[in-house]
């Protein structure tokens, strides 16, 4: 018997052939779990419109405006249109031709009102829907 180990096979090969089927397994399963949750993580987060940090909206024409005020008068332009907006929106020429609204809403305004000027612009064919904010003015440091 020779001690010099010429004749020997390594006895450690685990370590050469790594098994890389278990960490795929888990990368699609971690995948899946955020494809999923992904979607539901939106649904969480606390929106305050009214005082987001914003840059000024170069508003192409006051007409175009929908205003929604704290008593859930709804005004298209200066015109008050609370029972009859989505029939004033779908026959305007302009909203029709451009497809573009700018919905402003008073702070103390109800959601669903909000939401019925949203829902009535989007069946009257407006592509472009903008929510116009109020700018937190920022105190400069002088």
């Amino acid at each position: 018997m020779s001690l010099s180990g010429a004749g020997r096979e390594p006895q450690n090969t685990s370590f050469r052939d790594i098994n890389v089927t278990p960490m795929v397994d888990v990368m699609l399963v971690l995948l899946i779990v955020f494809m999923v949750t992904a979607p539901l993580l939106v649904t969480g987060l606390r929106i305050d419109l009214p005082e987001v940090q914003a840059t000024n909206i170069s508003v192409k024409n006051a007409k175009l405006i929908v205003s929604v005020t704290s008593d859930e008068r709804i005004l298209f332009g200066e015109q008050d249109v609370t029972k009859d907006l989505e029939e004033e929106l779908r026959t305007n020429p302009r909203v029709q031709e451009e497809h573009e609204l700018y919905i402003r809403a008073d702070k103390a305004a109800h959601y669903g009102v909000v939401a019925r000027a949203v829902a009535a612009a989007r069946s009257a064919g407006v592509t472009s829907l903008n929510l116009l904010v109020e700018p937190e003015i920022e105190e400069t440091g002088h």
